[in-house]
């Protein structure tokens, strides 16, 4: 079975810059930043990581609203995620991950300001397990990280934090040890 070998750098940047130009309503910069992470983590070769990017941002602006159709946003997901599995060799289910991306995004937007994350970490651990085939007590830390990325993107949002910069570069480093912990669980599998 092929394993993804993703750059937990790398990813963290792209990743990082994704979540603000979605809170900045930036789609053109959303769109551009996945077309690259389409091209250097899930191989996906041009026109068809332009596809895949708007794939990406069609099922970001769904899901904005707080009145959305997650009919809209499964159907785009589904779609990326069926590219991202074509060309990354990854063994993933298509509408399964986009349903438990779906999930995630759920409970972070449900728990926004709630202290108990745990439906959350869970919701983030299923989605790391199934991407990335392995087992979910491997991806708990993982998962932790992101949601803890989730916070820290929370405070910048609702207004809170004192200092939006840096708390954008603490977002990054966050994402980026999430990335770096899963990068450590695929490297340990024979």
């Amino acid at each position: 079975m092929a394993r993804i070998q993703i750059d937990p750098e790398r990813l963290a940047f792209l990743e990082a810059g994704g979540w603000r130009a979605y809170y900045d309503r930036s789609w053109p910069k959303l769109i551009q930043l996945m077309v690259l992470l389409n091209q250097e983590q899930f191989h996906i070769p041009f026109p068809l990581s332009v596809v895949a990017a708007f794939h990406v941002a069609r099922g970001s602006i769904a899901w904005a609203p707080v009145k959305n159709d997650p009919a809209v946003v499964r159907r785009h997901f589904t779609r990326f995620y069926r590219m991202a599995r074509r060309w990354s060799g990854m063994m993933f289910e298509p509408r399964k991950a986009a349903e438990l991306e779906i999930g995630y995004w759920i409970e972070h937007r449900r728990l926004a300001g709630n202290p108990d994350k745990a439906s959350f970490v869970e919701a983030m651990t299923a989605l790391h397990s199934h991407l990335f085939d392995l087992p979910p007590d491997q991806m708990r830390e993982s998962a932790e990280w992101r949601i803890r990325a989730n916070n820290t993107v929370d405070l910048i949002t609702s207004r809170l934090s004192s200092d939006p910069e840096a708390d954008w570069a603490k977002l990054e480093e966050e994402l980026r040890q999430c990335y770096r912990s899963i990068k450590r669980e695929l490297d340990r599998q024979p």
